[in-house]
């Protein structure tokens, strides 16, 4: 990666909706939302999605091996529902909904947001329409802590963009390696597989940056994002997980857990 490269960056201003809404129609945009015991969250979501003058071709709810009832809820709301009887985890679930996309363009949504705005999606696949050689595209935003205004991302600022820091000097400039929310041109996916578990953020930003460079990486701002916090006894192992994924990728073995 040449070291003058630097992800676009497109500011709340960066944007035409009528780009978006009059888009060549065939050029086709799926979401796929991963969702393990998300049915408070979830319809919301979906119907945040679907709200913006039709711009989603699909929406797929994989429901991973849910407890509650997360498929349902997705169901009533409008989306095709995938299940998966057993969960082997977030990467898992994102290549099956993957398998069942039929868009040109791919879109990834976390299934926990609580303030899902309806112009989420079209600000995501905006650099996809108008640069051809933009490749993937990460958000950036605001991310509350319960209720404090700021400190939300915590595995975000204190593993991940640390680590690539170190690992490739540069990378760090994507404010948002493990967002959720993600856009991408389908020969991503056809040329990278997704990497297991919560690993799979940042080994689709290092495998994308690696075959094409930090150039093909556009970054939105989306405002501030909300979701629901998880407790730190969970961020460990989830931080183990990002870690491992991200040093293999750069050739340093990490056991097993």
């Amino acid at each position: 990666m040449a070291p003058f490269e630097s992800p676009w960056t497109l500011s709340r201003d960066d944007f035409d909706v009528g780009v978006v809404v009059q888009r060549d129609p065939t050029c086709t945009i799926s979401v796929v939302i991963p969702a393990r015991n998300e049915a408070p969250t979830v319809g919301g979501v979906i119907d945040a999605v679907v709200d913006w003058e039709g711009v989603c071709d699909e929406v797929i709810v994989v429901d991973d091996a849910s407890k509650d009832e997360t498929g349902l809820v997705a169901r009533d709301h409008g989306a095709r529902v995938i299940r998966r009887e057993h969960s082997t985890g977030k990467g898992a679930a994102l290549r099956a909904g993957v398998h069942a996309a039929r868009g040109e363009i791919i879109v990834f949504v976390d299934a926990d947001v609580t303030n899902m705005r309806s112009d989420f999606v079209p600000r995501l696949v905006y650099p996809l329409l108008i640069n051809p050689m933009v490749r993937l595209v990460k958000p950036f935003y605001i991310r509350p802590l319960h209720q404090m205004p700021h400190g939300g991302g915590r595995v975000n600022e204190l593993v991940a963009r640390p680590l690539l820091s170190l690992l490739s000097p540069g990378l760090e400039q994507v404010r948002q390696p493990l967002a959720g929310e993600t856009a991408m041109r389908r020969v991503v996916l056809q040329e990278i597989d997704l990497a297991p578990a919560y690993g799979v953020e940042i080994a689709l930003l290092i495998d994308v940056v690696r075959t094409w460079g930090l150039s093909s990486v556009a970054q939105v701002d989306l405002g501030t994002r909300r979701h629901r916090n998880r407790p730190l006894s969970e961020l460990r192992p989830m931080s183990e997980q990002i870690m491992r994924v991200a040093l293999r990728r750069y050739g340093i073995d990490v056991p097993a857990s």
